[in-house]
This record gives structure tokens, C-alpha cells and sequence, in this order.
């Protein structure tokens, strides 16, 4: 391998094994005390190391910053695919029949409540559009996906991530919490975490901490597979917004630096080839559980991650108007696939 290809990967070093190691006491910690679970521990080491690193913040630009972002986004999609060594697609398919309907109507909330409590806070229809879009499908992700279809500002892209990111975090603590107050089971709590929180990340975190209270992986593997197919609404969703944009803007479709190849989740591939072998090739059990134990464990490196890249003064003091917009968007959401999971009878 030349010099020129180790490089990238040198960079990524540091940061990855800062990573590792908050990673591997937040492990032990979920271990000890499950009611929490490792992904929270994660975040909460990697909340308070931020704030050690940002009295000198070149550090964590320069050495740092490459290998957290690898590790916050490429690892996490690694981990979610190691996650498929445990599923089976007759279910996968049976899950995603399912929560089609809770999907529906959580989509359609979200952007009908940004629509019109956007209108109501004065906010540009980009910024609405962003959070609604982030609160609807999969957080940063989608929003990542839509800003250059909608020719949104950096600043706007920005403030609409740390948004919907402080609503993830706060759900990875508070909806197990809220799942064993109301009661509800393993396959219900699944439903609300995919179809509710807004990242892949914090859902499979509040799925693990779920699943580790409740001493089965039913609720994780659920509201991963309800999460993974809610996701693939970025491809219907983001063709509209670009159609709709260039019918708005009157600007040719090749100016646009949207391209799919870009933002496809690739990683859906890889967690259902992983299914695929799991339901057809008749893996050992051990090298299955392994495999998924792999997952997991990178999974909390991947909040480790996530932790340190959270600056909540930066939310504070960048507006209130999209945090309101955004909790207005997660409230709705949230309620509404309650409802709906009432009077399906899956709660």
C-alpha cells in the first residue's frame, strides 16, 4: 500500500482510538448497570471529554475531529450491519408490512406541523423543510441529503443538525424511560423508537438500552428494521424535493450537485445481505452472537462519538425558533405513532 493511501488513514487513527477507549468503560459500565446501557454511558464520556478538549479546540480539529467523524458515521453503519447476523428476512419483510402504516402517518405529521408551525415562527421555508425532513426520516442524514437539493445555506444546514441532534440525544434517555411507564412490550417499544426518534444511531441506542433492561434483543432488532426501512423514504422524499426545486427555481437539473450514489444508505445493503446469510447459510450460533456482540460494541464507540462532536453552548445560543420547530416536529411524531400503534392493536 503507497504512502499516498495511508495517509487518510493515519489522520483517522487518533480520533478512532479516542474513541476505543471511552468506548471500552462505557461498555463495562452498561454491563454493570443495564437500566442505562453502554450507548448512553458513551454519549455521557464523550459529552464530558468534549468539554476537556474544547479549552483547546486546535486538538480536536487537527488530530482528532477525522477519526470521530469516521467513527460517528462510518462505524456506526459497520455496526448496523454486523446487527444483521441476527435477523432473518422473513421477518424483516413481516416487520416492514407492519410499521408501513405507523410510517405513513409519522411522515406526514412531521411535515405538516413544520409546514404550519414554520409559517407561524417566520422561518424560512429552507430551515423548514430541513428539520421537518431530519425529524421524518433519519435526522442528519436526510438533512444532509436534502440540503443541496434545496440549495439550503451551510448555516441553515448546520443549526438544523444540531436540532434534530439535541432531540436524539434526549430521546436515548428518555424513551426507554417512558416505554416501561406506559407499559408497553418488547415489539411496541421497537415500533415508537423506529418510527419516532429521528437518527439511525440514537434509535439503535434507545433500542439497545431497551433490550438490555428487558433481557432480549426483540425491541433492538425490531426498531432497527423499522428504523432501516424508514430510512429508504430519503430516496421518494429527496426526487420530490428535487423535482419540486427545479420546477420552483427554474434552474437546469445539472446544476444541481445532487446525486444519489451520494446519499443512498448504502449500509441498508449490507445489513440485509448480513439478514440474507443469517436466514439462509445457517451460521454457527456463536459466530452469530460474535458477530452481533461486535455490533454493539461499535455501537458505543459510534455515541462515544457522537458525544464528543455535541457542543450544547452552540445550541443555545444559535435561536430558540428551531428548537421550537423541531420539538413541535419530535411531539407530534412521537404522539402520533402512539396513536396509531393504539388502534392497530401493536402497542
Amino acid at each position: 500500500m503507497t504512502h499516498s493511501h495511508l495517509n487518510p488513514l493515519k489522520k483517522n487513527v487518533p480520533g478512532i482510538l479516542l474513541c476505543l477507549t471511552i468506548a471500552v468503560p462505557s461498555w463495562f459500565l452498561g454491563k454493570m448497570y443495564p437500566l442505562v446501557g453502554g450507548p448512553i454511558f458513551g454519549i455521557i464520556l464523550g459529552m464530558m471529554i468534549a468539554l476537556i478538549l474544547s479549552k483547546n479546540p486546535k486538538t480536536l480539529d487537527d488530530q482528532l475531529e477525522k477519526g470521530i467523524q469516521y467513527t460517528s458515521k462510518k462505524l456506526l453503519q459497520y455496526a448496523i450491519i454486523f446487527l444483521g447476523f441476527e435477523m432473518n428476512l422473513y421477518q424483516v419483510i413481516k416487520v416492514g408490512g407492519q410499521s408501513l402504516m405507523v410510517m405513513l402517518f409519522t411522515l406526514s405529521t412531521s411535515f405538516i406541523v413544520a409546514y404550519f408551525v414554520g409559517k407561524a415562527l417566520n422561518l424560512e421555508s429552507k430551515m423548514t423543510t430541513l428539520i421537518g425532513v431530519g425529524t421524518s426520516i433519519c435526522g442528519g442524514s436526510a438533512i444532509a441529503a436534502t440540503a443541496p437539493v434545496i440549495q439550503a445555506e451551510d448555516k441553515d444546514v448546520a443549526q438544523a443538525i444540531s436540532t434534530i441532534f439535541l432531540f436524539n440525544i434526549i430521546a436515548v434517555f428518555i424513551f426507554p424511560t417512558l416505554g416501561r411507564l406506559l407499559h408497553m412490550s418488547d415489539i411496541g417499544f421497537g415500533m415508537w423508537a423506529g418510527t419516532a426518534i429521528n437518527d439511525t444511531s440514537s434509535v439503535v441506542a434507545a433500542g439497545t438500552s431497551w433490550s438490555t433492561y428487558a433481557g432480549s434483543n426483540t425491541a433492538l432488532n425490531f426498531a432497527t428494521i423499522v428504523k432501516l426501512t424508514r430510512t429508504l423514504m430519503i430516496v421518494p422524499i429527496t426526487l420530490f424535493l428535487a423535482i419540486y426545486t427545479t420546477q420552483r427555481t427554474r434552474k437546469i437539473s445539472s446544476t444541481s450537485t445532487f446525486k444519489f450514489s451520494k446519499v443512498f444508505p448504502w449500509f441498508v445493503i449490507g445489513f440485509i445481505f448480513a439478514a440474507f446469510i443469517s436466514t439462509f447459510a445457517g451460521l454457527p450460533v456463536p459466530v452469530s452472537h460474535a458477530l452481533v456482540a461486535l455490533g454493539k460494541f461499535l455501537i458505543v464507540m459510534a455515541m462515544v462519538a457522537i458525544g464528543l462532536k455535541t457542543h450544547l453552548e452552540k445550541l443555545v445560543t444559535s435561536g430558540l425558533k428551531p428548537l421550537i420547530l423541531g420539538l413541535c416536529c419530535w411531539f407530534a411524531v412521537a404522539g402520533v405513532s402512539l396513536i396509531v400503534q393504539a388502534i392497530m392493536g401493536i402497542w
